[in-house]
């Protein structure tokens, strides 16, 4: 029990609940591990619940006919998903894997529903979160249709940083370590044309790239690459708890 309670201390929507509000969640809980390449749940599966992420790393995706993958986010430890279970009844949209060995919790949408009604800041903190994960969404379509190949890639690398990055002086390191396989799914296009890419960017000494490892050398640089504002920010959702 105290392992699951100070799990569920650590996502920023439960961060601020008061021990008996999280007590009643953790008396509800389910701790659940996965092996990497696991398949956490699938389309059509009831959405039954909500999922926190206590430790190790999850992709979401979709997978078209012909089986191609398509990676629509990644979340770390700590962050919540499977959130559309409280906005509809409808069952799960895409694939939950296990990116590597996880744990996860699975709180009833039931529960936090009944949390969200007697919580205005929850309810707003969900909103948000289920709008922003559908912005990115919309933005990465927007992409592939209008974008060349590596306005894509700089766009993404900026949405990466600014999710999964850490600031090292000018430059920022990009936690996740992702297969030049990955980043073309996440954008639609091919490992090959990736790879190409990413050699000219970091022959430029805009990124460096090695060993799925992903350095952003000058984010100002790669920001003008797709006209965006260059100074940093942070995109996940906040809300005020008092």
């Amino acid at each position: 029990m105290k392992e699951k309670i100070w799990f569920l201390k650590r996502p920023e929507l439960f961060e601020r609940l008061s021990d008996a509000e999280r007590s009643r969640l953790e008396r509800r809980a389910v701790m659940r591990s996965f092996r990497r390449g696991e398949i956490i749940y699938f389309p059509t599966d009831p959405g039954q619940s909500v999922l926190v992420l206590a430790q190790g790393l999850v992709k979401l995706k979709a997978l078209s006919p012909d089986g191609k993958e398509t990676i629509l986010a990644f979340v770390e430890e700590g962050e919540l998903f499977g959130e559309l279970a409280l906005v509809d009844e409808e069952p799960r949209r895409e694939y939950a894997e296990a990116a590597a060995d996880a744990r996860v919790i699975a709180i009833p949408r039931d529960d936090v529903l009944a949390l969200m009604q007697q919580r205005s800041d929850i309810a707003l903190y969900v909103t948000r979160l289920v709008g922003f994960r559908r912005r990115r969404i919309e933005n990465r379509l927007r992409n592939l249709l209008f974008r060349s190949l590596r306005e894509r890639i700089a766009a993404l690398l900026l949405e990466l940083i600014d999710d999964h990055g850490e600031r090292h002086g000018q430059a920022w390191n990009i936690r996740l370590r992702l297969s030049h396989q990955e980043l073309a799914s996440l954008i639609g296009a091919t490992r090959e044309a990736v790879s190409a890419t990413l050699s000219r960017l970091q022959a430029e000494g805009i990124v460096l790239s090695q060993r799925r490892r992903i350095t952003v050398l000058d984010r100002a640089r790669l920001a003008r690459e797709v006209q965006a504002e260059a100074a940093p920010f942070s995109p996940r959702p906040r809300i005020s708890v008092r």
